[in-house]
């Protein structure tokens, strides 16, 4: 019975547990209809949120309605319903130019109402002069946070020391400008687990090591790029025992590799010390790194054999060593490498690091290696990698070594083995024949496995042949890349290729004089290379076809003839150059997702295109054809163009006006930078389209017909213009003074014009003429195609090769100097005046020439200022006086001609002056010069008259004589004056005298004597 009772009271005290608990619940369990929608205050807060961003893709479209849970990027908690975590990582994290589609703008502090966040990734944004915001070190229970990639500047808010629950944190700044002061409130963040601050300025931190040794839960910590400047020996009591992922590469440390508080760091898996100022020997302590995976000590000055105690590093997969200075044998480096881990070794990297020696003939043990990079060494021998029937090294780097070897090029991983897959391979070539042993390998390596290959030799001296037998097991092949070698590719006509190649960069190969029957069944191929191939061949229609998926086209420097594809519209291709050939017809519709078009140097006639049809081309070379004429107006149609050359053509008419449409006068705004229209037939004013192309730096309209005056608009409206060349063409009128507001201008071409009146004063408004410097990227890229693929994949040419200037009395083509000639060409006009003494202040000028003209007075008496002056050209003009003798200053002149004025007096000698060439005919047709070079003597009473400031420097010479004649004499009288008048002074001087000279004769007469006793015992 008591039994029974008991049974009862605990059956009646579970049951009101349970009365109890359901209570509870039902009084804090959100209502079934309130938990379809988030939270009222977070929904605001997000709307306010993105009201405060740009979003020009419409990204968060889907944040409308009341259930924010729904939102993209947003998700909340099951249980609670408040919002967790926000997801709005970007799409663009390469930071491409053609994907922008991104969020921007503002961050509202509005966010601070989510505080239950947990998850916040804002990453891959572009928040452009954003600081980083404060008010994210609200979130006491946010685990996650990443800020990289996004543009932000300013400094790291400290307030990020109370996130006490942070475990990853990422505000990498490759894209932004972030540093910090004071890195201390990390200490706070007990519970990180992963720290990437790469590319934050922390130069002024010195005590990093120690409040990152307190971090005692880190796993992983990027602080690459941070220019950090030291680096201790070592800690006296590590915390980091968890750390397994270390990258400190491109800081500035400037310091011995050893020792080294990382060192003691046993636990890392990989660690990143590249290019960080360290120097010294490797270190021993490599050797303790037993946990190793990967190991990059890249670019420092590290010198010496690596250590010989690697032997328990058999976890080692990666090791990059790039750059350094081991000079020592490639034979001993191969037996230091650690015996356990050859067969996990996947790349070794060690370009440019002065290994020598022949290759190992067999590397068979490391059967997963996928990248073996060698290049830029001192290898020698004729051996060939082995391959085992399980593997083979699948990138291999070989470049511009000794003897037989020679190079194979490149970037990407591998194919074979159990290598990523999709990679370059390069297996060792020997210069004479070795080809095709290569390829044997490969063909192993590919038949073994099922990963795609590709196969690298570029830049070397390799020769010899491959046929179809070389490349019939291939079948997995997908880039076959052998340019800057002179290998022949020689198959039969009919031989289909096993393999569909995407990658082919065969440039400076012999594939002709036929075009290759076998690329024709290449039909994914996004890169094809095969210029300056030997090809002479009319183009065949397959070749359209298969050309019809590549994006990147370079056939350059053969012979091929033949129509351009009426179809070419409907290729993909971004790049093309088909420069150099023999090209003919008429100028198809382009590709619409063309960016950068060469068609120079072809046979090219008829007229442009009414439609070009591609509005994304930023480069157009047509020039050196037969392309006749007028210029349509659906040129204006291209408002990307930057790089446009139609100059050596047939041309026509005049330059349309660029009008947005028939009913307006607002000309269409152009991205233009440089224009070259030279050698046409071209006619009509100066072209009024030009007003909206601010971005012009280039403009050559030489050899030309226009007429009328130069606009005083130029000035104005060209604003950064610096190369403008004008010459042959009838310009007349005064040269506007407004085109001296052209500050930036360097080059400045008005020859062979009817332009008359003087020459402005406010030259001096050059600073491009009168300011020396380096001018390497003053320009950026406009000198170069805009259309060049990140990959740097084709070789494309510089736009600056088309470039002629008339100097030292000739024409002369320019390549990438041009940024480098300053010049002032105003020959063959009728201009009056005299030469402004203010032009002595374009001291950076190069090439002045004002020849055929009418200047008259003297030449300005400064010449000799214009220090950097090759060439001076004042021929038949009507200058009168005597030629200025600082001339006889100009150093660098290679080039005078004075003849033809009414100059007189004697012509001034000088170093530089004395070996000109024709010296006499520089001074012919002045009656009134005399001297040498010249048969005309002066007269004997005739003197080179001295200006101004030789006057000056005669009278301080005389001062300077006279004062010192006068001193000397007054001090022999007042010392004579003394002896006369001061018997004592003179008794006391005499005295001493004899004493001195009793002591010479003394110590004169002993020494002799002594001398005489020696040589007569000798």
């Amino acid at each position: 019975m008591a039994m029974l009772n008991f049974s009862c009271i605990q059956i009646a005290i579970a049951l009101l547990v349970f009365a109890q608990t359901k209570s509870s619940i039902e009084a804090y369990a959100i209502p079934k209809d309130a938990a379809k929608s988030c939270i009222a205050n977070e929904r605001s807060a997000l709307r306010a949120f993105r009201a405060g961003l740009s979003d020009p893709s419409n990204l968060l479209s889907s944040w409308k309605g009341d259930d924010c849970c729904q939102w993209k990027g947003v998700r909340c908690s099951n249980r609670t319903g408040h919002v967790v975590e926000l997801d709005l990582q970007g799409p663009d994290c390469d930071n491409s130019v053609s994907s922008m589609q991104v969020l921007g703008g503002n961050i509202s502090s509005s966010l601070i109402d989510l505080q239950h966040l947990q998850y916040l990734d804002l990453s891959c944004n572009r928040f452009n002069m954003v600081q980083v915001p404060e008010f994210l070190g609200s979130f006491q229970e946010l685990r996650y946070l990443d800020l990289s990639l996004s543009s932000f500047i300013g400094r790291i808010p400290p307030q990020f020391g109370n996130l006490s629950n942070l475990r990853y944190f990422n505000i990498d700044s490759t894209f932004g400008h972030t540093y910090s002061t004071d890195i201390t409130w990390l200490s706070c963040l007990s519970s990180l687990e992963h720290l990437d601050m790469s590319f934050v300025n922390l130069s002024t931190i010195t005590n990093w090591v120690s409040i990152v040794n307190k971090l005692h839960s880190l796993i992983s910590l990027d602080l690459s790029f941070c220019e950090l400047g030291t680096s201790p020996d070592s800690l006296l009591h590590s915390n980091l025992t968890s750390l397994e992922t270390l990258d400190i590469g491109g800081n500035q440390f400037y310091k011995h590799v050893a020792p080294n508080w990382f060192w003691g760091l046993t636990s890392l898996k990989h660690l990143d010390a590249s290019a960080s100022g360290f120097e010294g020997p490797f270190p021993y302590e490599i050797g303790n790194m037993t946990s190793i995976v990967h190991l990059d000590l890249s670019m420092n000055n590290l010198a010496g054999m690596i250590p010989s105690n690697l032997d328990n590093l058999c976890n080692l997969e990666e090791l990059h060593l790039f750059a350094n200075n081991i000079n020592g044998s490639i034979t001993e480096f191969f037996k230091r490498l650690p015996n356990c881990s050859w067969n996990k070794l996947k790349t070794l990297f060690v370009p440019e690091s002065n290994l020598t020696g022949s290759l190992p003939p067999n590397l068979e043990p490391l059967s997963n290696l996928a990248w073996l990079d060698l290049s830029d060494n001192k290898l020698t021998g004729p051996e060939l990698l082995q391959a085992s029937s399980s593997g083979l090294v699948t990138h291999v780097e070989v470049e511009r070594v000794a003897g037989a070897w020679a190079r194979v090029d490149p970037l990407e991983h591998s194919m074979c083995g159990d290598g990523p897959p999709a990679s370059h391979l390069s297996a060792g070539i020997p210069a004479k024949g070795g080809a095709r042993a290569s390829i044997g390998l490969l063909s192993r390596c590919a038949g073994d496995h099922g990963f795609d290959a590709e196969s690298r030799v570029l830049s070397n001296n390799l020769n010899g042949t491959i046929h179809e037998g070389h490349l019939a097991s291939l079948a997995n092949l997908d880039e076959l890349s052998l340019a800057e070698n002179s290998i022949a590719i020689a198959v039969n006509l009919t031989w289909v290729p096993p393999f569909n190649l995407k990658n082919v960069e065969l440039r400076s190969c012999l594939l002709g004089p036929k075009f290759a029957m076998w690329l024709r069944w290449q039909t994914d191929i996004y890169n094809l290379d095969i210029s300056n191939t030997s090809i002479s061949d009319i183009v065949p229609d397959w070749f359209w076809t298969m050309a019809s998926s590549v994006i990147y086209l370079n056939v350059r420097n053969n012979e091929i003839s033949g129509f351009l594809s009426s179809r070419m519209e409907f290729m993909r291709a971004s790049v093309m150059d088909l420069s150099s050939n023999q090209f003919s017809g008429p100028i198809p519709k382009l590709p619409i997702n063309l960016v950068s078009l060469d068609l120079s140097r072809n046979n090219l006639y008829g007229p442009l295109p009414l439609d070009f049809g591609a509005p994304k081309l930023e480069t157009l070379f047509l020039y050196n054809n037969f392309i006749s004429g007028t210029i349509p107006s659906s040129l204006c149609n291209l408002r990307l163009l930057e790089l446009l050359d139609l100059s050596n053509n047939e041309l026509s008419g005049t330059i349309p006006e660029c009008l947005d449409n028939e009913s307006t006068t607002n000309t269409t705004s152009l991205s233009i930078q440089n224009l070259s229209l030279k050698n046409n037939n071209l006619s009509g004013e100066f072209p009024s389209f030009l007003q909206n192309c601010q971005k012009l730096i280039v403009l050559d309209l030489s050899h030309n017909q226009f007429f009328g005056t130069l606009q005083s608009w130029i000035g104005e409206k060209l604003p950064s213009l610096a190369f403008l060349q004008l010459r042959h063409n009838m310009f007349c009128g005064h040269i506007p003074m407004e085109l001296t507001n052209l500050v930036d201008l360097q080059y400045l071409d008005l020859a062979y014009n009817n332009l008359s009146g003087s020459i402005p004063k406010s030259v001096v408004n050059y600073k491009g003429m009168a300011i020396t410097g380096d001018t390497d990227n003053k320009y950026g890229d406009s000198w170069y195609y805009s259309g060049m693929t990140s990959f740097d994949l084709n070789e494309m040419n510089e736009f600056d090769d088309n470039f002629t200037v008339v100097t030292k009395g000739q024409e002369r083509l320019y390549t990438g100097e041009i940024i480098y000639m300053v010049n002032l060409d105003l020959s063959c006009n009728n201009l009056t005046g005299e030469i402004p003494e203010e032009i002595v202040a374009l001291v950076a000028l190069k090439n002045l020439n004002l020849s055929w003209n009418a200047f008259s007075g003297k030449i300005p008496s400064k010449i000799g200022a214009l220090v950097q002056l090759e060439s001076l050209d004042l021929s038949h003009n009507e200058l009168s006086g005597e030629i200025p003798t600082s001339l006889s200053a100009l150093t660098s002149l290679s080039h005078l001609n004075m003849s033809y004025n009414n100059l007189s007096g004697i012509i001034p000698s000088g170093n530089q002056l004395q070996v000109l060439d024709d010296q006499a005919s520089i001074y012919i047709g002045n009656p009134g010069l005399c001297g040498p070079p010249l048969a005309k003597k002066c007269p004997e009473t005739a003197l080179i008259p001295a200006t101004l400031e030789d006057h000056q420097d005669g009278s301080d010479n005389v001062i300077l004589f006279v004062t010192t004649s006068s001193g000397f004499v007054m001090g022999l009288w007042t010392v004579f004056c003394i002896f006369l008048f001061k018997a004592k002074w003179r008794t006391t001087w005499f005295s001493l005298y004899d004493r001195l000279y009793d002591c010479v004769y003394v110590q004169v007469a002993v020494g002799w004597a002594s001398l005489t006793r020696k040589m007569g015992s000798s």
